[in-house]
């Protein structure tokens, strides 16, 4: 049985998280299910005693169907929020996130049968220079997509309502 890193306490919540930014022909890929009204990056939890790379292959394939391969290691983002909804409903969640680039592989074909917390998953390629008209998390994926960048970058929201 694996285990999440990360752990609550009182209405306070904490997880460590490992993503991809997956981009084929100026399309981001974003996940989504019927219990939440906005996309989300595809990732997911590091499980106790794996790294982060090994977390990322596992979820991209789990949420795709499809092995993706990593290109490097992109962000490291630090996320406060409130849950208005949903399973963190009321809780003060920090989440520290790894996000890797993924390498293309010249086709946005998938096969996904993904499940979060037992809800059907969907996948959606969303055309990057129209991503700010969507509701998706991270908030900054449009930005970051939109310029060149060097090395790693370190990236804090604070989302809190």
């Amino acid at each position: 049985m694996s285990f999440d890193c990360g752990f609550t306490r009182e209405n306070h919540w904490f997880r460590y998280r490992a993503a991809a930014i997956i981009v084929e022909d100026g399309c981001v890929l974003f996940a989504t299910n019927e219990n939440e009204d906005y996309l989300y990056s595809v990732g997911g939890g590091v499980h106790m005693g794996e790294t982060a790379e090994d977390a990322v292959l596992r979820e991209v394939f789990e949420e795709t169907g499809v092995h993706y391969e990593i290109d490097h290691l992109a962000i490291i983002h630090e996320n406060f929020f409130n849950e208005n909804s949903g399973v963190l409903q009321g809780m003060d969640c920090h989440e520290v996130c790894l996000y890797f680039l993924m390498k293309p592989r010249g086709t946005k074909e998938l096969q996904s049968d993904s499940y979060t917390h037992g809800v059907k998953e969907e996948m959606h390629w969303i055309p990057i220079e129209e991503l700010d008209k969507y509701k998706a998390f991270p908030s900054f994926m449009k930005e970051y997509l939109g310029k060149k960048h060097h090395g790693v970058e370190h990236i804090v929201t604070d989302e809190r309502r």
